[in-house]
């Protein structure tokens, strides 16, 4: 059975389950990081040197590094439908995906780190504005692209809506940050709300993070 190590509340972690949620694989996801501790465990130390989650293991691959682990399952467990057999499409899921971690993603988790795992008392709001700027700035190219089709590449789901997509619900549910007029990426946040698998692996409260800077 597929394993992922990882606590179901770490971003990361629930990129790589969404990914496994889509399949339909049979699988475990064990605890660990945050709260769970674990992470400095030399039997977790063997699988992920890094001492992050999350961590898949497949039969004999141990795998790290969440979006290596989507794009593997999208490649072995659903070639035509996360992932595709056309190089030009493939490329483009690529593309996006290696968009979300370069240019999305950082400023997407500095937001949250700033907003919403920091104390109050302790926030920056000068550095707030600033990383909620460039944060939207990101967002505002996703909007655009997504004006002439339903998702990242052309009209089907695939992977990379995945990594871009997972940091949706947080984004928009932040209450404490300013956000622009995205007409178009709230119509593709409702149409990813609608899978089951981002029901149960995205959609997932996260409060116990509010002003926690410890884990």
């Amino acid at each position: 059975m597929l394993k992922i190590w990882g606590r179901a509340s770490a971003v990361n972690v629930q990129k790589a389950m969404w990914a496994v949620g889509e399949t339909g694989l049979p699988h475990e996801r064990i605890d660990v990081g945050g709260k769970f501790g674990g992470l400095d465990e030399p039997a977790y130390v063997a699988k992920n040197p890094n001492r992050r989650v999350p961590t898949l293991e497949d039969g004999e691959l141990i795998l790290y590094e969440s979006g290596a682990i989507v794009r593997y399952l999208a490649a072995k467990y659903s070639p035509e439908e996360l992932w595709s057999q056309d190089e030009k499409e493939r490329a483009l899921i690529d593309q996006w995906m290696e968009w979300t971690v370069s240019t999305l993603y950082p400023d997407f988790i500095a937001l949250f780190w700033l907003v919403f795992r920091t104390p109050v008392a302790d926030r920056d709001a000068k550095r707030i504005a600033s990383v909620n700027a460039a944060a939207n700035k990101a967002y505002q190219i996703l909007e655009d692209h997504l004006a002439d089709r339903e998702y990242l590449v052309g009209d089907r789901f695939t992977a990379a809506d995945i990594p871009a997509g997972m940091t949706l619900y947080r984004y928009l549910e932040m209450k404490e940050i300013d956000l622009p007029h995205l007409p178009n990426l709230r119509r593709w946040y409702a149409a990813l709300c609608e899978r089951p698998a981002y029901q149960t692996h995205i959609m997932l409260d996260f409060e116990e993070l509010r002003g926690r800077l410890d884990f």
